[in-house]
């Protein structure tokens, strides 16, 4: 039997707190206001026979004289297999598209733990995205958990869309938090070219920020339905400073004792739960996690990109409107890139590499010293290279990156000043008989 109190004790912010028996810790409780709305809320925190609350629309309303009802189980999501494809929903999974709520759907739990890592299997494919500065020099992988550290004012969410159109994934489930509604916007009009496998949960600014804090674990829960039912999912969330920013905001008004910079003692382990259920699923699907981290002051030393470095297996580094590929690394690409062409990881390493060297030659330049005959090869190249390659506008399916990676190289140097092996040269260097345009096939003459 469901009990029913009728007293709150205190209100602070989004919090509330009254004495309650045989409550249990992340219940659902529905509070019935004075004047007939209602809210939903969830316990979390119990001490004793005191339990706090969370209100998922805000306390704003709220009075002490309120009743509280305990529903008895978790917050959950209504999935449906097809029914949440094409849709958006708010922070607590309510339609915001103008569309009904679904119908004949599965209640599903929200915020469980991780995948059991008995059936998680080595990753080992690789996620085409279009993107040379991803596909080529920074490989997704399969149930690989990044972040794309910026700063502000750089094309996160632009960037983020494109990985929504064009990656090679069944399911995209988007998770806005914080969004300007400029944004929220945007994300719509982009999205909708590919809504019939994109589901979205957004939290904007001017929405109560405890729904902030249940975007991830909607998106992750959603996802991780379907990577049960044999999909591949990429999940996509922007922005996770936003979601710690609104744990500090819940924090201070419990009274926690505050830890660096003001956020919450259990940072790091808030942030691992969500980053940890990327998964490769033995027999199954998968969940693939990409995840904006903006750094306030471009400071990477900030407690949320510095924790978040930690959990995930490297990063992007967004700067100056392109993937940094000095401070980006995907630490799984070498479990893939043996596996897309032959030439695929001795290119890439020889093009970052004559890209520094031209770094090092426009700081000589820079400071008066006079360049040589190579240092003006390298600066060339890193020119051709900047507009070629790492434009976020590039387009480009693997094996056309790595022929006009070849190309660039062919335009400004010999094939001995690119200390690539001979093997390779002769093969690829354009002009030359080229190996197969993927591993397994058959090759061809240009």
């Amino acid at each position: 039997m469901r009990k029913l109190h009728t007293r709150i004790e205190q209100i602070v912010g989004p919090v509330v707190t009254l004495r309650a028996d045989d409550v249990a810790y992340g219940e659902l409780a529905r509070i019935r206001m004075k004047d007939g709305r209602e809210s939903f809320a969830q316990v979390i925190r119990i001490l004793g026979d005191e339990a706090t609350l969370q209100v998922f629309a805000g306390s704003k309303g709220v009075s002490t004289g309120d009743e509280v009802e305990f529903l008895g189980s978790q917050v959950q999501l209504r999935y449906h297999d097809t029914g949440l494809l094409g849709r958006v929903f708010n922070g607590v999974g309510e339609p915001i598209d103008g569309r009904p709520a679904l119908v004949a759907a599965t209640e599903i739990d929200v915020g469980g733990p991780s995948f059991n890592p008995a059936r998680r299997i080595i990753p080992h494919q690789m996620i085409a995205t279009g993107i040379p500065m991803i596909d080529m020099f920074n490989t997704l992988v399969k149930s690989q958990k990044l972040p794309i550290f910026s700063s502000a004012g750089e094309p996160y969410n632009e960037l983020l869309a494109r990985i929504a159109l064009q990656a090679d994934a069944d399911v995209i489930v988007f998770g806005g938090m914080g969004l300007k509604y400029d944004d929220y916007l945007f994300f719509r009009s982009e999205l909708a070219a590919s809504k019939e496998r994109t589901i979205m949960f957004v939290h904007t600014a001017a929405d109560p920020v405890v729904e902030c804090m249940m975007v991830a674990d909607m998106a992750l829960a959603s996802a991780e339905k379907y990577a049960t039912a044999g999909k591949d999912v990429l999940v996509l969330l922007t922005d996770m400073t936003a979601y710690a920013d609104a744990m500090k905001e819940v924090a201070v008004a419990m009274e926690q004792i505050p830890a660096n910079r003001g956020y919450p003692g259990d940072l790091y382990s808030q942030l691992a739960a969500r980053y940890e259920k990327a998964v490769d699923i033995d027999g199954s699907g998968s969940i693939t996690l990409l995840a904006v981290t903006t750094m306030p002051g471009d400071d990477v030393t900030h407690p949320v990109p510095d924790n978040t470095g930690y959990i995930t297996e490297g990063q992007f580094y967004l700067r100056g409107s392109k993937i940094d590929p000095f401070g980006s690394l995907s630490r799984l690409k070498q479990l893939v890139n043996k596996k897309t062409r032959d030439d695929h990881a001795p290119l890439m390493n020889a093009m970052v590499r004559l890209y520094d060297a031209c770094r090092k030659a426009r700081q000589q330049r820079s400071m008066g010293f006079s360049v040589s005959a190579f240092d003006k090869k390298v600066l060339a190249y890193g020119d051709d290279f900047e507009t070629e390659m790492m434009d976020l506008e590039v387009n480009l399916p693997l094996p056309a990156q790595l022929d006009l990676g070849w190309q660039l190289l062919a335009k400004h140097f010999t094939p001995a000043e690119t200390t690539l092996p001979s093997r390779l040269t002769d093969v690829y260097w354009p002009g030359a008989w080229r190996g197969a345009t993927l591993a397994g096939d058959v090759a061809i003459q240009t």
